[in-house]
């Protein structure tokens, strides 16, 4: 046996009787270093200041900074494929939710497979949108605004926050469980530009955060037809959801915390029971109502088959529109 292979087997031999350092032990002392939390949208908006919320409540419960960084841009595809590239120690995490299911079908060519390469740590929050139209619109309740399109093809026209988004898939949801309805989508870059023009009558009808309208609604700017998701909303408990009148019908955002995979499943449950801690705080629940949303939690396993199945449902609806990003 020769001398450099003598060497090799003596330092197998010795690492070998080296104690293992565990998944448990490197969880224990996790984080020990600033963690990033990767944000597809700019600065102020309900998903960054989400991001913020559970960053602050994070640096405080583990006792390092949890940093909030912004990149927007292409769907917030840029922010997913960079924790997908990122090493999977759980220092670089993702905040998830219901674009990444839209993109999955509405882009053809991503250098990434989200549900492959992303582990779901914890879901965070279910958030309602509102259905409004402008009073000019004769329809006082969705029964009569379905009647009212469907007696006037392409006479009335939705605006969104642009193509692919939540508050257009949303729209096109509606326009096809409720009996392929005729309306027309009007794309702005963003909700502030299509508020702006449901206000001035420009368009009719606006599906979006509940947050961003309630005030006027509240002032009769603006006329609440229907809630989104399954269950009336409590800031709105007198308007119906969309179910009630279209069955099966069902829309919301949901988000929560995704990391690269292969992040250790240790560090990974360590993060989702401090969320999980975070979601049980009455002051942690009180600041996720003022986003008019509900807490998710759950299992990482429960949240990845939420995005799953969102995945599958956003999908149909893109196929069906035929949607293709600008």
């Amino acid at each position: 046996m020769n001398l450099r292979r003598r060497q090799f087997l003596h330092l197998a031999a010795a690492a070998a009787a080296l104690p293992a350092v565990s998944g448990f032990a490197w969880a224990q002392t996790y984080p020990s270093r600033p963690v990033r939390i990767i944000v597809g949208f700019a600065a102020g908006g309900p998903n960054d200041i989400l991001a913020r919320l559970i960053g602050q409540w994070l640096s405080e419960r583990l006792g390092q900074p949890f940093v909030i960084e912004n990149r927007a841009g292409a769907g917030s595809n840029i922010a997913t494929e960079a924790v997908v590239r990122a090493p999977p120690d759980g220092y670089t995490l993702l905040l998830v939710g219901t674009p990444n299911a839209i993109n999955a079908t509405l882009y053809d060519n991503l250098n990434f497979s989200f549900i492959r390469d992303i582990a779901p740590v914890a879901g965070l929050i279910r958030g309602a949108l509102v259905m409004v139209v402008n009073p000019s619109v004769p329809a006082k309740t969705l029964p009569e605004f379905i009647a009212y399109a469907k007696a006037n093809p392409g006479k009335l026209s939705y605006g969104s926050g642009g193509v692919g988004g939540i508050t257009h898939i949303t729209a096109e949801l509606f326009k096809q469980e409720a009996g392929g309805l005729d309306i027309v989508h009007v794309p702005y870059r963003g909700v502030t530009p299509a508020l702006t023009d449901l206000l001035g009558g420009q368009v009719q009808v606006l599906f979006t955060n509940l947050a961003l309208l309630i005030g006027y609604i509240g002032t009769g700017k603006l006329r609440a037809l229907a809630i989104t998701t399954a269950t009336r909303s409590e800031a709105l408990p007198d308007i119906p959801t969309v179910g009630e009148f279209v069955p099966g019908y069902e829309a919301s955002s949901v988000f929560g915390l995704g990391a690269p995979r292969n992040t250790p499943t240790e560090i990974i449950d360590k993060l989702n029971r401090e969320i999980h801690a975070a979601l049980a705080d009455p002051g942690f629940k009180a600041r996720l109502a003022h986003l008019d949303g509900t807490a998710l939690g759950g299992s990482p396993a429960d949240f990845g088959k939420l995005i799953a199945d969102e995945t599958g449902k956003w999908g149909k609806v893109i196929r069906l529109a035929n949607i293709k990003p600008d």
